[in-house]
């Protein structure tokens, strides 16, 4: 341990991080500590964050802006894959690999001996974070503090902090694991442990991204998408990059309950964990996306791309975003994109977002061969098309009865 000098620390500000500063400074024989905070649109979590680094012993705070490489990079390649992970939209996940990627240039370039993270040794984030790590710096040791600390749970940790002075904005009681960026709020702990208690959505501070859908507006709110080869470009005819689209999409989203899912997802470490995740925007942005290829993507396609996804969700959960499997799928996925350009119109209210309308210069819909008036559709042509589909099965039919010839 002495022989480390200087640790660059993936630093929120959170309980985990607040009290790794003083514990490294006290078990690594006081080394340099170079707090690093990935700015991912957890806004006013950032203040204040300076201070409190160097009150707690650190050398200076590196804040790294990463909203629109995390946006460009990572959400929008998702998004475009329909990416899910048992109904998760992925918010902690798409953080990491950017937030990683941001703590080995700064070490690299800082001359450090370490990277450290906060994540716990049952988390899924540790992973993602270490094969990041792995990637961008191969011989960089990783001190990873919950998997060899003597602390065994959250309230060790306050009990840790309050006799170190380290100042915190939580309590025992409002001690919630949270995860915040500009996609997503999770939550953990607490009464979530128990997959028997509701979650209480109508308790002031609890839901922090919106209201749920039993408090949201009598009112619908009609928001349109443009699309342009999959990537959002324009929210009611108004043109910005992706990262503002989805700040207003978690205004309109989290004014009407949008987003809001309580899930008990299978971690990757093996145990099953129960979480309450906000994603206002997201969600909305996912639905107008999924809307617009239903009338731009083939069936084959449209098919297989959605097999995929559930691949493509495994790796970025997984924490193989840096993967030449992930970079194949995106090439497949950005292929299946060259005609997802038009408008989508949704109707949001109470928790639900509702279809209404969508157009493109390339839909593959025809009204002329779907209406039920008459067209240039030739209803003859099924016949014989249905009696070669069916041949087989008549043929099996045949077989069985002992009328094959």
């Amino acid at each position: 341990m002495s022989s480390v000098k200087k640790i660059v620390l993936a630093y929120s500000g959170g309980l985990d991080t607040s009290i790794i500063i003083p514990w490294l400074k006290e078990n690594y024989d006081d080394p340099e500590i170079i707090a690093v905070a990935g700015n991912v649109g957890q806004a006013d979590e950032l203040e204040g964050l300076e201070e409190k680094a160097l009150k707690t012993g650190a050398s200076k705070l590196i804040v790294a802006d990463l909203v629109d490489e995390m946006v460009d990079d990572v959400i929008i390649p998702s998004m475009k894959a329909g990416a899910k992970y048992e109904t998760y939209l992925l918010g902690t996940a798409f953080a990491r690999p950017v937030i990683a990627k941001s703590l080995c240039e700064i070490a690299l370039a800082e001359g450090a001996d370490a990277i450290c993270h906060g994540c716990t040794g049952k988390g899924n984030d540790q992973v993602r974070f270490e094969l990041t790590i792995k990637h961008f710096a191969p011989g960089m040791k990783i001190i990873a503090p919950w998997r060899e600390w003597s602390i065994k749970s959250r309230d060790e940790e306050i009990d840790f902090a309050e006799a170190h002075h380290v100042p915190l904005k939580i309590t025992r009681e409002t001690n919630y694991s949270k995860d915040k960026n500009l996609w997503h709020l999770s939550h953990e702990g607490l009464d979530l442990e128990d997959p028997a208690n509701e979650p209480n959505y109508d308790k002031p501070g609890f839901l922090e991204m919106g209201v749920s859908p039993t408090q949201a507006p009598d009112v619908p709110t009609y928001v349109t998408l443009t699309f342009e080869r999959g990537v959002p470009v324009a929210i009611n005819g108004e043109r910005k990059k992706a990262s503002d689209i989805i700040a207003d999409l978690n205004v309109y989203g989290g004014q009407n309950g949008i987003g809001i899912i309580d899930i008990v997802e299978n971690r990757l470490v093996g145990m099953k964990d129960r979480g309450v995740y906000e994603t206002p925007g997201g969600t909305i942005l996912y639905k107008a996306h999924e809307l617009l290829e239903m009338i731009c993507v083939d069936k084959d396609t449209l098919h297989e791309k959605e097999k995929l996804a559930v691949d493509f969700a495994d790796l970025v959960y997984n924490g193989k975003w840096y993967s030449p499997l992930r970079e194949a799928l995106s090439a497949f996925v950005d292929k299946t994109q060259e005609y997802v350009t038009g408008t989508v119109r949704v109707k949001l209210y109470k928790g639900n977002i509702i279809p209404a309308g969508m157009t493109s210069p390339y839909s593959l819909y025809s009204e002329n061969l779907a209406t039920f008036d008459e067209s240039d559709y030739n209803q003859k042509d099924a016949e014989g098309f249905i009696n070669l589909w069916g041949l087989p099965t008549k043929v099996q039919a045949l077989r069985a009865q002992g009328k094959l010839q």
